[in-house]
This record gives C-alpha cells, sequence and structure tokens, in this order.
C-alpha cells in the first residue's frame, strides 16, 4: 500500500484565529483578512515586532519579524492588533482535532501545522486530493479559517507542497512531480535550508533546488559536512520519516524574558531569575523529570550575550534548589553592566523514579522542598497560577511566574478594543 501523507498548514494563524473571533464570536462587521493588519507585540514591552499579517499587507512587503515602525513606514494605514495566545491554544486544539477524526496518526509541527498520516483510508474518503479538499472544506465550514493541504508520500514534500500558492489549497507533490513543481524554486525555499546555508550554497553557484539535487554530493559534504548529505537528499525528495503521533520527551526545559526596562541591580536581576525557575520548575514537576544541568544566559543594554553552566550534585526538580543553581551561575558571569535579558535552562533530563543520592546533611530539607513544591502545584492547579506566590514579589514590577507567554498576551481585554 503506497503510503500518503497530509501536511495541513492554517493560513495567516494569528491573524485568522483572531478576525474569525471577532466576527463569529464579538459580531464585527470587519474581516482583518481582508484588509492591511497584522498581529504585533508590544511596542512598550520590548516585543514591538510583526507576528503575522494579512494577504493585502503582504503587497507592503511587510514582514513576520521585522519591528512595527518598519512595517508603519511601508504602510501607514496598517491596522495592528495585540497577540492573544489563550485563543490560538483554543484554535490550534480544535484544528487538531478534525484533523483526528480523519487520521488516526497526527503529528503536531508546531501551533499551526500537523502532519496526518492518510495511508489506507482511501476506501473512507475518496482519492488523497478529494480526501484534502474535504478536511480543508470541514475546517472551514466548522471553524472558520482556510488551511492549505500538502499532499504527497512523504512528509518533506507534503510541507512542500503546503507552501505552494495560498490561501485555501490543495496541491500534490509526488516523487514523478518534483522536477516539474520544485526544482525550480530558490534554494533557500527547500526545508531545512537556512540563511546560513543559502549563503553557502550561492556561494558555490547553487541557486534553485534542481541545482542542489544535482550538485557534487562529496562537494556538498566538504562545505556543509553532514547537512549538506541532509538537503541533498530533500533535493531529491528523499525523506524517511514517519509521522509520529507520540510525541518524543523533552531534552531540555527553559525559559526567558526580556524586561520591560534595563536591569541594573542584583536584587530586581534575582526576582527575575526566580521568576523564571518557577516557570521553568512548574513544567520539569508536571511532566515528572528532573535536570542535572542548569544554565543561565544574560543580554547586555548593548545586545552582547552570554551564558553560563553547571552541574547538580544530584537531578532536581525543585524551584529552590535550580533558583539557588541559577543565582551562582548568575554571580559568577554578571559584570554589572545593565540587563535587557535573562533566561534559566535546564538540560540532561530524567525520570523521576523516587531514587535519591542520600546526603547525610540535607536529607530534611530536601523532604520539605518536595512537600512545598507538592502544595504549590496543587493550588495552582486548582485555583490558578495566581493563586499562591512568594512573599518576595510582593510590591515589586516582577511577575511571580515570568517567562513564556506574558499574562498580557494570554488574554486581550476587547473592552478598549475598537471591533
Amino acid at each position: 500500500m503506497d503510503q500518503i501523507i497530509f501536511h495541513v498548514d492554517v493560513n495567516s494563524a494569528f491573524l485568522s484565529w483572531e478576525a474569525v473571533y471577532r466576527m463569529q464570536v464579538l459580531g464585527s462587521a470587519r474581516d482583518l483578512r481582508t484588509i492591511p493588519s497584522a498581529v504585533a507585540g508590544d511596542i512598550k514591552m520590548r516585543s514591538g515586532i510583526i507576528l503575522a499579517k494579512s494577504q493585502p499587507a503582504k503587497k507592503y512587503r511587510i514582514q513576520t519579524g521585522e519591528l512595527i515602525g518598519e512595517a508603519l513606514r511601508k504602510c501607514p494605514e496598517l491596522e495592528l492588533v495585540p497577540p492573544h495566545y489563550h485563543l490560538y491554544d483554543t484554535c490550534s486544539s480544535a484544528f487538531l482535532d478534525i484533523l483526528r477524526r480523519f487520521s488516526p496518526r497526527v503529528e503536531p509541527y508546531s501551533i499551526d501545522e500537523a502532519y496526518c498520516d492518510m495511508t489506507g483510508t482511501a476506501v473512507l474518503y475518496g482519492a488523497p486530493v478529494a480526501a484534502a479538499e474535504l478536511i480543508k472544506d470541514t475546517i472551514y465550514k466548522e471553524l472558520g479559517f482556510m488551511v492549505n493541504i500538502g499532499v504527497s508520500d512523504n512528509k518533506l514534500l507534503a510541507k512542500m507542497a503546503s507552501d505552494f500558492k495560498k490561501p485555501g489549497s490543495v496541491h500534490t507533490l509526488f516523487p514523478g512531480e518534483i522536477q516539474e513543481k520544485m526544482w525550480h524554486l530558490p534554494v533557500s525555499d527547500l526545508f531545512y535550508v537556512g540563511r546560513a546555508a543559502a549563503k553557502k550554497l550561492y556561494a558555490l553557484g547553487i541557486r534553485t533546488i534542481g541545482e542542489l539535487a544535482c550538485a557534487d554530493l562529496s562537494v556538498l559534504r566538504h562545505h556543509l559536512k553532514k547537512h549538506g548529505e541532509i538537503i541533498y537528499a530533500f533535493a531529491n525528495g528523499t525523506d524517511l520519516s514517519q509521522v509520529a503521533d507520540v510525541l518524543p520527551p523533552n531534552k531540555g526545559y527553559g525559559n526567558s524574558m526580556t524586561t520591560i526596562s534595563d536591569v541594573s541591580d542584583r536584587t530586581t536581576a534575582k526576582l527575575v531569575l526566580l521568576s523564571l525557575c518557577e516557570t521553568v520548575c512548574t513544567r520539569l514537576r508536571k511532566d515528572g523529570v528532573m535536570a542535572s544541568v542548569v544554565s543561565i544566559d544574560i543580554v547586555y543594554f548593548d545586545f552582547t550575550r552570554y551564558s553560563h553552566q553547571l552541574t547538580l550534585e544530584e537531578p532536581s526538580g525543585h524551584t529552590v534548589r535550580i533558583r539557588e543553581a541559577a543565582i551562582r551561575l548568575f554571580d559568577e558571569l554578571w559584570n554589572g553592566m545593565p540587563l535587557r535579558h535573562l533566561g534559566v535552562h535546564t538540560m540532561k533530563i530524567k525520570k523521576e523514579d523516587g531514587i535519591r543520592q542520600v546526603n547525610l546533611f540535607d536529607t530534611e530539607r530536601s523532604r520539605k522542598l518536595e512537600c512545598m513544591d507538592i502544595a504549590v502545584d496543587t493550588i495552582r492547579k486548582q485555583y490558578g497560577s495566581d493563586s499562591i506566590m512568594r512573599a518576595v514579589f510582593l510590591n515589586t514590577p516582577v511577575y511571580h511566574m515570568s517567562g513564556g507567554i506574558s499574562r498580557e498576551k494570554q488574554h486581550v481585554d476587547y473592552r478598549n478594543v475598537e471591533l
């Protein structure tokens, strides 16, 4: 039986989801997708970049990731809307639920993309293109937003096909169609070819995917090492990876944040690190794992970045333990210059198995820390993350659980938004 893989990609996801919510839930008469508009961060919070844009906005050459000021210079009438991550999570879950009705194996690739293994479903939904059209139409009918679907016999070609003409389209890219549909594209369009790899390929005179597919593999190995072999295989349409409906365990847990204003004092920096440790360790304990290595990274006001790491005496998921390591690293790393960004990361993750390295001088403290973490996690799970916090955060501007998605971006107060 021939393998059939779909790659389903929501068109302008954040903006589409916001537009649908405003029209279907809030009763707005305007469709953000039909005007120059974009989802953008808050320039006051140092996150003033474009996160998603509408099709009309693309005509002004507005790019995802560019500064708001640059986008407004290109299109002064560009309508900016704030991010709403709680909405995005809800829409993503609904999107995946529909896909799972059509396929027993669905692999989320990002919040707005997923692979579906449709092998053997022809008797249920018809030929691959007909099945893709059915899925596309079902998503639009039930959820109100459009998707592109790429159809092929492997994940790579399905993903490449889904990037063809948008929005709301179904495209095939089977091995027999590679030369016609893919080889003429710029090499930078190939999955896994980033800016650095594209620059090296351009220097070798390789500018299209077809030229890469026909290149001397030994030359690619020499200049791009193992990566050269991978993209050579991709250019020829070869991909042996399978749709995995069970995600692999995390190899690391971390969070970081850009501060509203530069941090120049040690006390505030320690509070930020503690708040990051709170969120990181909550995730560790939720997944039943511990970390053996802790690292921090800092970015100074001049955008220079430094990092430092250490190995713990024993794996841990206790907030206090990870915080102590983070503070020690910070004291060794910080040179006193103002900071704009801090991060805490953990690595060498192992499953929590109840086995501990006995420390005669610390056994009682470990038990107390474990009981405290369990109590705090239980309270927050039942009553919300803000139901309990450490007293050190009282009357300070530092949120007690920083990193990841901020409270301001989780929800939007639509009372102050013109619909």
